[in-house]
């Protein structure tokens, strides 16, 4: 059998990476010639030239094909990633092609894909915000009506794709291969401990005795002035209490500036930082204010406190076991939220089921099974 594994963003990378280890752990230990894969990245994000050491900080290879999608806007985007993988599908003949989450790489690559026969294996399939507004709701949508193989993260996500009509032997509780990723950065960062003090912020932690994290991109939150004059009064509010650290997206540093919006002196603005100095920074902080899925869910899985700045979540469990609440947008509740969660007496909270770093195996023993 032949893979083609598809990302196109930062988080995608961080999502293949298990399957990548997967793959060559099983290609190891069996017969090696029946596990053919090759790594195409379709260049969607503004990052796209990602130097040699984010490939090796996430043990993956350099892709074998780089698309250049590039920005533009969604159907633009779309469009060129579509008619560039086209021609690798015709390279290649691929039986499989296998991809994550949500973004626009995923839908275009799989609708390629399907049309020329070629089966889709959806990491991450089933989950649901039901908040059309939103690009990667749609996306995440149509890759679901077009997937052959599910692979979920949850059981709202089973209950989502049984609810759509689809085959329950199609669907897989594998758990999640961004937890598989985290724990496995979390111990090279725990091995590395001294090297830590090579990290920009290592100082800024070393200062702060106690502090929250923050990140926010989406533009339901960033491209209206109000709704981010609103943000930043109630995190420079927060900030007055406990020190906030926040990375700021580039989307949210434009508007930022074109809007003329600050905060106060006790949030300390950094430059995007990598995965790992991310991790650094947000494991040991006391909790965590986002508008990002990803973190929803790495936060659960090391169970700490999380708000989210949005009205919904398309990662149920992360509320259900209530490591995360939902703040929304607004000053008065965005500070409603956070002294409860404040307030909140936090014991052990219990992970969600086969989220113990073994999902990316899960995948690759279902994907080569007979």
């Amino acid at each position: 059998m032949k893979l083609l594994i598809i990302a196109g963003a930062r988080p995608n990378f961080m999502k293949i990476s298990p399957i990548i280890r997967a793959l060559n752990q099983k290609k190891n230990s069996t017969n090696g010639d029946c596990i053919q894969w090759k790594l195409v990245h379709t260049g969607q994000h503004y990052d796209y030239e990602m130097s040699q050491a984010f490939f090796d900080d996430l043990d993956i290879p350099k892709p074998d094909f780089f698309l250049e999608g590039g920005s533009g806007s969604h159907a633009v985007q779309t469009a060129k990633i579509m008619v560039e993988f086209e021609k690798i599908c015709l390279k290649e003949s691929p039986d499989v092609i296998v991809v994550v989450g949500d973004v626009n790489s995923t839908l275009a690559c799989s609708i390629v894909a399907k049309k020329m026969l070629v089966k889709v294996a959806h990491v991450e399939a089933g989950l649901r915000s039901f908040d059309p507004r939103m690009p990667e709701e749609i996306n995440r949508m149509v890759t679901d009506s077009i997937s052959d193989y599910f692979f979920v993260t949850e059981q709202s996500a089973v209950d989502n794709l049984l609810k759509e009509g689809k085959s329950p032997a199609d669907i897989y509780f594998v758990g999640h291969v961004m937890i598989d990723n985290l724990l496995f950065q979390l111990k090279r960062l725990e091995e590395n401990a001294l090297r830590q003090k090579a990290f920009g912020s290592f100082d800024l932690k070393k200062r702060l005795d106690k502090y929250l994290f923050m990140t926010l991109h989406r533009p339901s939150n960033v491209d209206k002035r109000e709704t981010l004059a609103e943000i930043a009064d109630a995190i420079s509010t927060i900030a007055s209490d406990i020190p906030v650290v926040f990375p700021v997206h580039p989307r949210t540093k434009k508007n930022l500036e074109r809007f003329e919006i600050t905060f106060g002196g006790n949030v300390h603005l950094l430059p995007p930082l990598s995965f790992k100095e991310s991790l650094f920074l947000w494991k040991d902080s006391m909790a965590v204010l986002t508008d990002s899925g990803g973190l929803q869910e790495e936060t659960t899985g090391l169970g700490i406190p999380c708000m989210t700045l949005r009205d919904n979540t398309e990662r149920p469990v992360t509320v259900e076991l209530g490591t995360n609440r939902l703040s929304g947008n607004r000053k008065e509740n965005i500070l409603k939220v956070f002294r409860e969660t404040m307030e909140k007496q936090w014991g052990n909270i219990p992970k969600p089921p086969k989220w113990d770093g073994r999902s990316a195996e899960r995948i690759v023993d279902i994907l080569f099974a007979g």
